[in-house]
Order: structure tokens, then C-alpha cells, then sequence
């Protein structure tokens, strides 16, 4: 089964980042979140991917091209260009990642429905280029083939803004700054699909995946919801970027599943 990702995005909210790097590309530690998203695919045996390119396309293009240069040691004979020799081997050489340009102005729905060529199966994951979770993705699978519905969506429990508090009789019995909340779940992508989903779609540009295809999918009673209870966070603005550098440092990343 393949993982499509959504990285086509002007991230404009992340302007201090995407005015130079498209957002997937902007780093959690020393790594992409793109990076940080396949790991965990690649953590529960998911490593064939299908990256949605548009804005500044070609610098996730070339962060796959130089891979291997720019995760081992090499040796290379200059005046030779096929006298490399690479001395170790990174975490990631079963990857199998299909880049493919889904246009500068596209939207997300658009995006997806101009990858169907790549993904033969008859089920395919997708999720946006953003967002780390723990997400069990073998659970989310298993959850999808249980229900027999064309698609499965993760919610999440969003990051708060401001400090929850918790009252009794006007007397704030606990304070906790910025958790994530305890009600109500949002769209965290991570989805699963069968085929038929594409149906639902068009390529044209302002085809948004949130949209019509979504609600159609659900006025259908053809969606469903996966809980997921754990640790769940988008890189919308710089605040939450360096949220995530800060919790990267520590010794134990909350979405880090994989050793």
C-alpha cells in the first residue's frame, strides 16, 4: 500500500520558513517534517510513497536526488562522475519515493486526483506534509478494513492555544498550559481510501480535498473516523515549529515511533 503526501502548499501562515523552503521542507532538528512523517510510515512497513509537488517543488526534489550524498560518507574520484563510493548506509535505502508535479496553484483534492496513475492498489494512504502524530498506522489500517467504508480519517485532539483550565464550582482545580484538548477531534489526515474514492474527485485546480469530495464522501455515510487519543501536532505557524524543535531535543519526541 502507498502513502500519498501533500506537500504543494504555499504555507503562508509559516512565512518566516516558506519564503525560502516549501513547508514539508522546513526542519525539526536537523531533518525535514516531511522526513519525520515517512518515518513513521516506514516504522510500521509503509515505505513506498507518493509526494505531491507544487510550490518550490523542485527543492524536495533535489533533497531526494542528493540523499544519498547528504546522509553517508563518500569517496569520489573527481573527472569521474560514476566513481562514488559510499561508506555506510543510511536508515532509509528501502524507500521507494515517486515525486510527482501536481502544479504550482492546485488544490488538495486536484493534487491527489493527478497522483491515481502511480497508485495501483486498491487501497492508498494519504495525509498532508505537515503534521507529526504517534499515529499506530497499523491499527488505522486494520480499522479501515473492518468497517468496509471508502475512507478512514484520523481525528486528533488539537493543540491548545491558550492554558486549559479545569473548574469545579468556579475553582480551578488544575492548570495545564497549552495540552492538547480533551474534546472534540479535528481532521488529522492520516487517512485510508479505497479506489472508488477517486470518483469522487476531478483535476481540476480548485478541486479542495476538505470540500465537496469530503462531504460528499460522508452525506454518502462512506467516512469514517479513527480516534486517535495520542500525540498529534501541525507546523502551521512559527510558535508551533519551534514547539516541535523544543520537544526534538528532549529524549523522548512524542511522535518518534521508530528506534
Amino acid at each position: 500500500m502507498k502513502t500519498v503526501i501533500l506537500c504543494g502548499g504555499k504555507g503562508t501562515r509559516l512565512r518566516e520558513e516558506t519564503e525560502y523552503r516549501p513547508k514539508p521542507m522546513v526542519h525539526v532538528g536537523n531533518k525535514p517534517v516531511l522526513w519525520h512523517i515517512m518515518k513513521t510510515y516506514a516504522h510500521f512497513g509503509y515505505d513506498e510513497f507518493v509526494i505531491c509537488l507544487g510550490y518550490k517543488g523542485n527543492m524536495i526534489k533535489e533533497y531526494f536526488l542528493n540523499y544519498e550524498a547528504m546522509n553517508n560518507d563518500f569517496t569520489i574520484a573527481l573527472g569521474n562522475k560514476d566513481s562514488i563510493k559510499f561508506h555506510n548506509n543510511h536508515l532509509e535505502k528501502d524507500w521507494i519515493v515517486t515525486l510527482a508535479d501536481t502544479g504550482e496553484d492546485a488544490q488538495t483534492g486536484a493534487r491527489v486526483k493527478k497522483v491515481e496513475k502511480y497508485l495501483t492498489e486498491d487501497t492508498f494512504m494519504l495525509t498532508y506534509g505537515d503534521g507529526v502524530g504517534n499515529i499506530d498506522i497499523n491499527a488505522l489500517v486494520k480499522y479501515h478494513k473492518s468497517h468496509g467504508k471508502i475512507g478512514t480519517m484520523t481525528g486528533v485532539h488539537p493543540s491548545s492555544r491558550f492554558g486549559e483550565l479545569s473548574l469545579k464550582d468556579n475553582r480551578v482545580m488544575q492548570f495545564n498550559e497549552k495540552p492538547q484538548t480533551i474534546g472534540g477531534l479535528i481532521n488529522g489526515g492520516y487517512f485510508v481510501f479505497n479506489k472508488e474514492f477517486f470518483t469522487y474527485l476531478n483535476d481540476e485546480d480548485d478541486c479542495i480535498l476538505e470540500k465537496n469530495p469530503l462531504e460528499s464522501l460522508a452525506r454518502d455515510g462512506e467516512l469514517m473516523v479513527y480516534p486517535h487519543e495520542g500525540f498529534w501536532q501541525c507546523v502551521d505557524t512559527y510558535r508551533e515549529l519551534e514547539q516541535l524543535n523544543a520537544q526534538w531535543r528532549t529524549s523522548r519526541p512524542p511522535w518518534k515511533v521508530w528506534q
